[in-house]
């Protein structure tokens, strides 16, 4: 990914910060084709943008007919950045709700996914019926409102931002902007 290439070549951090894109939608989802409509958007083409954006991106998507409220994953995912191997969760987080369509708001299909990954289910499940880091997740979505961020992703550095998915060169541009130094040998 590009971010990952950044980071690769600059001496940069970079640190992802939850936002709440649909804090309104149910746990049990919303279809998607309601959504769109209550836009005025096509479903189909949104669909297509959507898949051409991550092809560039080399990741795979799926056709979802739902949306899923990710509060609860954002909160496990603020947990998988603590033990060992979360990274993992991350990955499969993102494969189970843009590949595979699932309820990343279903506490079983979480627990599902952190035993997918190699991590401890009861620490997972603790972390979730105590909501444990939900005040991390409403920080970064106070965060995220003091910024302006409308939309996702959106990269913030040094005071400077970009919304929306991209080209290398402008994310390149972001961080000499914010004083970002070439990696030796990158």
């Amino acid at each position: 990914m590009r971010i990952e290439k950044l980071a690769r070549e600059y001496d940069v951090e970079i640190k992802l910060v939850h936002f709440p894109l649909h804090p309104e939608t149910p746990q049990d989802g919303r279809l998607m084709a309601e959504y769109y409509a209550s836009r005025g958007l096509d479903p189909d083409a949104m669909y297509k943008r959507m898949k051409r954006m991550m092809e560039l991106e080399g990741l795979p998507y799926g056709q979802r007919t739902h949306s899923y409220n990710s509060r609860l994953a954002q909160e496990l995912g603020v947990w998988a950045d603590t033990v060992a191997g979360g990274e993992t969760l991350h990955d499969l987080l993102y494969r189970a709700y843009f590949v595979d369509g699932r309820n990343i708001g279903d506490v079983a299909v979480l627990l599902d996914l952190v035993a997918a990954a190699g991590l401890p289910v009861e620490e997972a499940r603790a972390v979730l019926e105590t909501r444990r880091y939900r005040d991390r997740v409403d920080a970064d979505w106070a965060r995220s409102q003091q910024y302006g961020i409308t939309g996702v992703p959106t990269y913030v550095a040094g005071g400077y931002g970009v919304v929306g998915a991209q080209p290398y060169d402008v994310l390149e541009q972001l961080a000499q902007r914010a004083g970002a130094k070439k990696r030796d040998g990158g």
